[in-house]
């Protein structure tokens, strides 16, 4: 069975993003000094997942002397909105106000059950929509 691509990257890939989010652009070095205050990783690894997130189409490269300087395609907060929606869709079967009532639930405590479904406004005619 093929594995579908996600829309939200991998931990390390969007390790990688988030340094490039806070350097606007940079190399693999540079990259590589904020990914590994996290934790030691070679210098290639960091190369082969800016250049796998270029064929993925989340990177700019461009040629600056003999290094590539990488940047974002996609905005920080479009980045989150996606992850938000997937989040949403996978945990909370697509609901937004299911999420809002998890979050408001104290930690530790039982979330509040289920919201009643809203009742449809009968000024609506639903058969045109």
């Amino acid at each position: 069975m093929p594995k579908t691509a996600r829309d939200v990257p991998p931990p390390l890939e969007l390790e990688c993003l988030n340094a490039l989010w806070t350097l606007n652009e940079g190399s693999v070095k540079q990259v590589r000094e904020i990914v590994t205050a996290a934790r030691p990783l070679a210098y290639t690894t960091i190369m082969t997942v800016l250049d796998r997130l270029v064929r993925k189409g989340r990177l700019e490269r461009r040629k600056a002397g003999r290094a590539y300087v990488y940047a974002p395609r996609t905005p920080r907060d479009e980045m989150r909105r996606t992850a938000i929606r997937e989040l949403v869709a996978n945990f909370f079967g697509g609901s937004e106000r299911e999420l809002l009532r998890f979050l408001d639930a104290a930690p530790g405590a039982a979330p509040p059950p289920p919201a009643p479904p809203v009742a449809e406004d009968p000024r609506i005619d639903t058969v045109l929509l």
